[in-house]
């Protein structure tokens, strides 16, 4: 028996689009996806924000993002402190030096700590990589009250303790006179913590 021929369209019977794929991150060539990451502007944050690598950024956005999302703002800060203008990493290999396995697609674990940094505002995706903070705000209160008592207490304390002093000021004199960037961080929000 032959096998039927599908009916050609007419134009009554409209041929259905064809999907469109979505546009993977760029590749080098060796199959292995790239994406670019540039600064994301913002000059508020900018000026009055934490540095992905700082104490705040441990004990209040890790409590809201995650730690897998939390080390992929921290390793993109010190890329940053390298190449200020934007790079562009290679995912796979990112995320296996970081221990997690990466498959395409947002279902791996590394997709997931990446959708998380976009879904709290630290970032955001183009078509060929990802705007990133360089800076983080702070936590808003949304998210702190899902913190526990202590910490929204610690937090609030941290706030009230720190708005007297311009860390960001502090933190770029001291990498002015070399201190490299991490330990500027820590060392102007120790400062603003003492006064």
């Amino acid at each position: 028996m032959p096998t039927p021929t599908p009916p050609t369209p007419t134009a009554s019977t409209p041929t259905p689009p064809t999907p469109t794929p979505p546009t993977p991150p760029p590749s080098t060539g060796a199959g292995t996806p790239h994406a670019r990451i540039r600064p994301w502007a913002d000059p508020v944050v900018d000026a009055n924000g934490h540095d992905p690598r700082s104490a705040y950024a441990e004990r209040y956005w890790l409590s809201v993002i995650g730690p897998t999302a939390t080390l992929i703002m921290r390793r993109l800060a010190d890329e940053f402190d390298r190449d200020p203008d934007g790079f562009v990493i290679d995912l796979a290999h990112t995320a296996t030096t970081m221990g997690l396995s990466y498959t395409k697609g947002a279902n791996s674990p590394f997709g997931k700590a990446l959708h998380r940094c976009v879904m709290f505002g630290l970032a955001q995706p183009t078509p060929d990589g990802f705007v990133v903070r360089r800076r983080l705000p702070n936590v808003a209160q949304r998210h702190l009250s899902r913190l526990p008592d202590d910490v929204q207490r610690a937090h609030y304390e941290w706030t009230r303790r720190t708005i007297q002093l311009d860390r960001r000021r502090i933190e770029q004199r001291l990498v002015e006179l070399g201190v490299p960037p991490t330990a500027a961080a820590r060392a102007s929000e120790a400062a603003a913590l003492a006064s």
